[in-house]
């Protein structure tokens, strides 16, 4: 009901202060699941502009459905995916590569571990470990944000953490 409220407050008046509201409301849990896809602070804070200028443009048309939460999330999936595809195309067309690879800097802090595996998965894998895991999504939520099937979604986490166990492994065995 506070979404609801939040939303009708800014759909009415459109100032700064309604806008404010529903920002703050919404951007700190945006804000790290973008972090955790992206794994970059200044390309999560771009998804998240981006994300809201196209929420603002469609709010109006939004049915609820769905909560608010994950409509959002859903737009910022679809801009990380997109911009996903635009960064493997040039990355193709100046490296010569078709995908992309992601290095990090390991540390000894077991939680900085466990970050680490999950920015070195496969974005598929990183997608839905994130959205399952972490952020507690159901598997139909999930088929439904990345328009795949359920079985898919479930799919993908058992190998997700199937790869995140085995850096984990390698990793505590070479320490």
């Amino acid at each position: 009901m506070k979404d609801q409220k939040l939303v009708q407050d800014f759909l009415d008046t459109r100032s700064e202060g309604a806008f404010l509201s529903l920002y703050r409301s919404k951007t700190p849990h945006l804000y790290q699941m973008a972090l955790r896809l992206t794994q970059d602070k200044h390309q999560s804070e771009e998804l998240i502009q981006e994300m809201w200028i196209i929420a603002i443009r469609k709010l109006a048309d939004f049915e609820w459905r769905s909560e608010l939460k994950t409509w959002l999330t859903g737009i910022l999936i679809n801009l990380f995916r997109s911009r996903r595809k635009e960064q493997e195309k040039m990355q193709a067309l100046t490296e010569g590569m078709t995908g992309t690879e992601v290095s990090f800097e390991m540390s000894l802090v077991t939680t900085r571990d466990l970050e680490n595996g999950i920015a070195g998965l496969p974005p598929g894998y990183r997608q839905i470990i994130v959205l399952h895991d972490i952020e507690g999504y159901k598997h139909k939520e999930i088929a439904r944000l990345l328009d795949i099937t359920e079985g898919t979604s479930k799919s993908q986490l058992f190998h997700a953490r199937k790869a995140l166990r085995a850096y984990l492994s390698e990793d505590s065995a070479k320490r």
